[in-house]
């Protein structure tokens, strides 16, 4: 519907609120932020293909010598660095007894069971079959064809990203007791930033929600939203952003104006195995990739060490609130109490 004004985009990427509003005498907006179109929107995003790839990890904590371990839906799963430096993939048992993989270390490429000594170069052994393996440059991805059930493809579906060459990227990562589509259903619920992250944005307002008859392979199916990242006191930066759901477990924020234009910030959810109670577990996995156009932004990548662990922090705090967010709804929905 493009209603709202765009914020101020002006030559300097920051700008000073000129009247502050207090936390209570913001709009409401659980008017606009109605059951059924979140509802809506979840459906469409769950209806999408995946082709049975899954979020393992970071791509820059798959180092030579280290083994990266999920249990995905119950699958366990390893992922390593071979003797030619690619990423290989394959299930966390080892065939000879069951030791758990995870624990065993990487030699010249070469996984060397613990308990007996075994070796695995990421090709087939008898009783270990490895998984397809994707590398995107910021994160890796698993095919589990007998945990998806879809028809698979040859790749995920990776997000649009600005080049990494030039952008300056961080993965943040954390554990929720929930499912997969309540972290979905968080991020297609844009209207609570401002009301449940004060700290970080202000002045919100969606400014155009999906046609409640779009195709679930519509790309134009996003929720678009005008904000501002507060920095602090009235200094903040505004900016236009369109969340967007192209495959069941993921939701990508994209910046379409304003500074940092073509960033992303992705947020996958890959689940896990239930807890000691029977309890779902999701991990947040959130792959910031930042990129700028201004001279200044050259310097900061050379920061990128010091700068990756502040673009995490800041991650993590939104996702503290937010996976409260999450459980709260899975459990909403698990006693059939949930609105709607």
């Amino acid at each position: 519907m493009n209603t709202g004004r765009l914020p101020p985009l002006a030559r300097f990427p920051l700008a000073l609120r000129k009247r502050p509003v207090a936390w209570e005498h913001q709009r409401p907006t659980w008017r606009e932020a109605r059951p059924s179109l979140i509802a809506q929107a979840l459906k469409r995003a769950q209806a999408r293909p995946s082709g049975n790839w899954y979020v393992v990890g970071a791509t820059q904590d798959v180092v030579d010598s280290r083994v990266v371990a999920r249990n995905i839906a119950g699958q366990e799963v390893v992922v390593w660095r071979d003797a030619e430096n690619r990423i290989v993939a394959g299930p966390g048992s080892c065939p000879h007894l069951g030791a758990p993989l995870r624990d065993s270390p990487v030699r010249c490429g070469t996984l060397v069971c613990h308990w007996h000594g075994l070796t695995l170069n990421g090709m087939s052994f008898a009783g270990w079959e490895p998984f397809p393996v994707h590398d995107d440059g910021v994160l890796v991805w698993v095919r589990l064809d007998a945990i998806g059930g879809e028809p698979p493809l040859d790749a995920p579906v990776v997000p649009i990203r600005p080049a990494l060459s030039g952008a300056l990227s961080a993965v943040y990562s954390a554990v929720g007791t929930c499912e997969p589509e309540d972290i979905v259903a968080n991020r297609l619920d844009p209207w609570h930033g401002a009301w449940f992250h004060p700290y970080s944005f202000v002045d919100l307002t969606v400014v155009d929600v999906p046609d409640t008859g779009a195709s679930s392979g519509d790309g134009q199916d996003g929720f678009a939203v005008n904000v501002s990242f507060k920095l602090a006191g009235r200094l903040v930066v505004p900016v236009r952003a369109v969340f967007t759901a192209p495959e069941p477990r993921t939701i990508v924020m994209h910046i379409t104006q304003g500074e940092g234009q073509g960033s992303v910030v992705e947020t996958h959810a890959t689940p896990l195995d239930p807890d000691d109670r029977g309890r779902p577990r999701t991990a947040v996995i959130e792959a910031i990739v930042a990129a700028s156009d201004r001279r200044g932004f050259t310097v900061a990548r050379t920061l990128a060490p010091l700068l990756r662990p502040l673009m995490r922090t800041t991650a993590g705090r939104l996702w503290r609130d937010d996976l409260s967010y999450a459980e709260r709804r899975w459990q909403l929905r698990s006693t059939g109490r949930f609105p709607g």
